[in-house]
């Protein structure tokens, strides 16, 4: 009996949950463009969506739906990622023998401007931390909860791990040795050493935060004693950098911009950095460079005579 396209995406949503360990931003986003997909089709064909209708579509009829989408004010990145759910859906269809469809591959993925990362300067990023570890209200939580945003970004700008990473960590990986491995994107396992200040910022928020009830629990707690979110880290990104006057883009991702950036200012080797950062790609970490190559413009246009 032919499945609808609902049931073939709750079957592939498992198994990028379970097989795949996608993120929960990943699974939010596909789910919903591919949620909107087919409510695209059911709209354009004018009946519900079933394996044979995605078995026949024509890549005009995905061309269409990005039309449609366009006309809705997405932008490059959500077309780019909209056609990256499609596609991992109908790969998922084939693998499974379902169906193979290679309408997907026939439509152009539009080429998307690589943002140059906007790192924190030094004295941005000690501030930054220093600020983290006042408590800011008058209660029983401020102190314990100030020792963990201090931790959390000491540990985003020392060791240079996304926000995922960081709140993915446990109790019993307190407190932490002279490494920590790390399961990052694509399941790619790295070690990234652990610099005693870390550890020690570490090790006064455990000594603070509520007692663990279990060996795996996370780690990082909210005020309430659930697990962190990376909301809660943004927002504390939010209320420092209005405090201090820092850019919009000083968020919890550009201490691990910094890391890179600052490591590389002071001379290490881009393969090295690229190992740290766990970039499956040396152009990804590439990009770094960029940020130094014109930097030292700037400073050579003002500081050179002729400039």
């Amino acid at each position: 009996m032919a499945r609808s396209a609902e049931a073939l995406k709750r079957d592939w949503l498992a198994v990028l949950t379970h097989e795949r360990r996608a993120s929960p931003h990943t699974l939010r986003a596909y789910g919903d463009d591919l949620a909107r997909f087919i409510q695209f089709l059911r709209e354009h064909k004018g009946e519900e969506v079933s394996e044979q209708m995605l078995a026949a579509l024509s890549a005009a009829d995905i061309r269409g739906f990005i039309t449609r989408r366009r006309s809705e004010n997405l932008g490059p990145r959500g077309v780019h990622r909209a056609l990256s759910a499609i596609r991992s859906f109908f790969r998922y269809l084939a693998r499974e023998q379902i169906l193979d469809n290679p309408a997907p591959r026939a439509v152009r993925t539009p080429r998307l401007p690589r943002n140059l990362p906007r790192p924190l300067s030094e004295r941005d990023a000690d501030r930054t931390l220093k600020e983290a570890a006042l408590p800011t209200a008058d209660d029983a939580n401020a102190s314990w909860i100030a020792a963990r945003d201090a931790a959390l970004l000491t540990l985003l700008y020392g060791a240079g791990l996304r926000i995922s990473e960081a709140l993915g960590l446990k109790r019993k990986d307190a407190p932490l040795g002279e490494s920590l491995v790390i399961l990052g994107k694509g399941r790619k396992e790295r070690v990234i050493p652990i610099l005693p200040a870390i550890r020690e910022a570490i090790d006064r928020y455990v000594e603070q935060r509520p007692a663990a009830t279990a060996p795996d629990e996370p780690l990082f707690l909210s005020r309430r004693g659930k697990p962190m979110s990376a909301r809660e880290a943004q927002a504390l990104m939010q209320r420092l950098r209005s405090g201090l006057g820092l850019s919009d883009r000083a968020t919890p991702h550009a201490f691990r911009h910094s890391f890179a950036s600052h490591l590389l200012d002071g001379g290490a080797d881009l393969r090295s950095v690229q190992e740290l950062l766990g970039h499956a790609s040396l152009s990804t970490t590439q990009t770094y460079t960029k940020i130094e190559t014109r930097r030292l413009m700037q400073v050579y246009k003002k500081a050179h005579p002729r400039g």
